[in-house]
């Protein structure tokens, strides 16, 4: 990463907007899926609301680091969630696109916002103070969310893609696990080489 992104990525006002677009992307992510929430056991509930709880676990990384503080554990959860439900909705409403001929407004914002959360979640790899024990617990995490997902049935809705649940729960699974390799090369991974 250049010297002059990293100054921009850690600079205090960027920090505060970023974490602002954050916050409430999160709180309005939290009311797309209410009336799911409304009919998820409360067992579930806090599986349910993928995208928004990557979301948040970046606004707290992000809230922090404008504190100098760091909590390894959702740095870890962050990267990982940010890019699988990133990459993930963005295919969903692509795949909704040529399933239905076309989006609503809010598909095409949708993968603006999603493809947004990937990205960000990369751009601040370097910033993280991951270890592998953080890598392994946000592993068990994202795949237990994929059970409870795909086995429970708690996936998000998208009503015109139910013929293709099966395909759909296979290729998160693979999501899950790129994104678990992604967030380990971009910092143990990175740490390890800058060793040499």
């Amino acid at each position: 990463m250049s010297s002059i992104l990293k100054a921009v990525l850690a600079d205090r006002r960027f920090l505060i907007i970023l974490l602002l677009i954050n916050l409430f992307g999160t709180i309005y992510g939290y009311y797309w899926y209410r009336s799911q929430l409304k009919t998820t056991p409360d067992i579930f509930l806090i599986f349910v609301p993928d995208s928004p709880t990557a979301s948040l676990f970046f606004t707290i990384f992000i809230f922090l680091l404008l504190f100098k503080k760091h909590f390894p554990l959702i740095e870890a959860l962050a990267i990982i969630t940010l890019f699988k439900y990133g990459i993930w909705a963005v295919v969903m409403n692509l795949l909704t696109l040529w399933v239905n001929g076309g989006l609503p407004p809010s598909g095409y914002m949708l993968i603006a916002s999603h493809a947004a959360m990937a990205i960000q979640g990369i751009l601040y790899a370097p910033f993280y103070k991951i270890k592998v024990i953080h890598i392994i617990l946000a592993a068990i995490w994202t795949l237990h969310n994929d059970v409870i997902d795909y086995v429970f049935g708690m996936m998000p809705r998208y009503y015109s893609l139910l013929d293709y649940m099966n395909e759909i729960g296979y290729f998160t699974f693979w999501l899950s696990i790129l994104s678990i390799f992604i967030a380990y090369k971009l910092t143990i991974g990175a740490k390890n080489r800058s060793t040499f």
